[in-house]
C-alpha cells in the first residue's frame, strides 16, 4: 500500500464546478448500504478523511448518512454532499428534495442529480425546476447522472445552463476522451462511479504499476482519476478498504502511466 498520512481536507484535491463550489475528488460513494452497515461505513469514511458523500433518494439511507455526518463531530460545511432524484419522481421535484433534506438532516445539499434520464429523455421541464430549487437554495449546484453527449447538449439547448456534473460508470476500461472532452468543453465536471467492478484488477499494466509505487491496483485506479481530475466515488462498507481508498495522496502517476491506463480502454 502506498504510505500517506491521512489528508486533512483543506488538502484535498478538488474540482471547481461551474457554480463556483469546490467537490472534492475523491468521494465516498453508499449505494447499497443500508442501516447500521451505511451508518458505520460513513462514519469510517469522515473519520479517515473523506469530505464528499453520495448518496441518493433510491439508496433509502439519506437517514443513516446524516446522522453519521452529524455523530462525527463535523461542521456542515466541511462535508459535501451529494443525492439524486429518482427518475419516476419527476415532476415531484420539489417534495423530492424536501424529503431528502429532512432525511438528511440539513438545510440544503451540495449537489442534487437527476440520477437517470425520466422516461429515457433528457427530462427539460425536470431540469427547469433543478434551477428554480437551487435558486431558492436547496442546493448550491445541479447536474445529472447517466446522461449521453446528446442528452445534455439538449438540456443546455432548451435552458442556456449545463449541468455541473455529469456522473457515469467510469474507469480505465471504460476511458472515453471524446466523452470527456465534450463535458470539458461545456464546463461539467466528470464524476465517476463504480470504479473497481469495470477494472480488471488482475491486468498487467496496473499491476506492474501498482508494484512501481508499492500501492494496490485499486489504488492506482483511483490516482488515474484523480490525474485527470475526474471525480471518483469508491465505495466499501469495510474500514481497511475504505481507508485504503483514501490513502492514494502519497504517490502519483507519470504522463507515461497515466497513457498506459489510457490505452485499457474498450471504448
Amino acid at each position: 500500500m502506498a504510505e500517506s498520512p491521512t489528508t486533512p481536507s483543506s488538502d484535498q484535491p478538488t474540482a471547481n464546478l461551474s457554480n463556483g463550489a469546490q467537490v472534492p475528488l475523491l468521494g465516498f460513494g453508499t449505494w447499497q448500504l443500508r442501516e447500521k452497515e451505511c451508518y458505520d461505513a460513513v462514519r469510517s469514511a469522515l473519520d479517515v478523511g473523506y469530505r464528499h458523500l453520495d448518496t441518493a433518494t433510491g439508496y433509502e439511507n439519506e437517514e443513516q448518512v446524516g446522522r453519521a455526518i452529524r455523530d462525527s463531530g463535523l461542521d456542515r460545511s466541511e462535508v459535501f454532499i451529494t443525492t439524486k432524484l429518482p427518475p419516476e419522481n419527476a415532476g415531484k421535484e420539489a417534495e423530492t428534495l424536501a424529503a431528502s433534506l429532512r432525511n438528511l438532516g440539513v438545510d440544503y445539499v451540495d449537489l442534487w442529480l437527476i440520477h437517470w434520464p425520466p422516461t429515457g429523455e433528457a427530462g427539460v421541464e425536470t431540469w427547469r425546476e433543478f434551477l428554480a430549487l437551487q435558486g431558492e437554495s436547496k442546493t448550491r449546484a445541479i447536474g445529472v447522472s447517466n446522461y449521453s453527449t446528446e442528452q445534455v447538449d439538449e438540456l443546455i439547448d432548451a435552458t442556456g445552463v449545463a449541468p455541473a456534473v455529469n456522473q457515469i460508470r467510469w474507469a480505465p476500461a471504460l476511458f472515453d476522451k471524446a466523452r470527456a472532452d465534450h463535458l470539458k468543453d461545456r464546463g461539467v465536471a466528470l464524476e465517476g462511479y463504480s470504479p473497481f467492478r469495470a477494472s480488471d484488477l488482475d491486468d498487467e499494466a496496473l499491476t506492474t504499476i501498482a508494484d512501481t509505487h508499492n500501492a494496490s491496483v485499486p489504488q492506482v485506479i483511483l490516482r488515474w482519476h484523480l490525474e485527470h481530475e475526474y471525480i471518483a466515488i469508491p465505495k466499501s462498507a469495510k474500514p481497511e478498504r475504505i481507508k485504503a481508498n483514501f490513502d492514494v495522496f502519497g504517490f502519483s502517476l507519470t504522463p507515461d502511466e497515466v497513457a498506459t491506463i489510457d490505452a485499457l480502454s474498450t471504448i
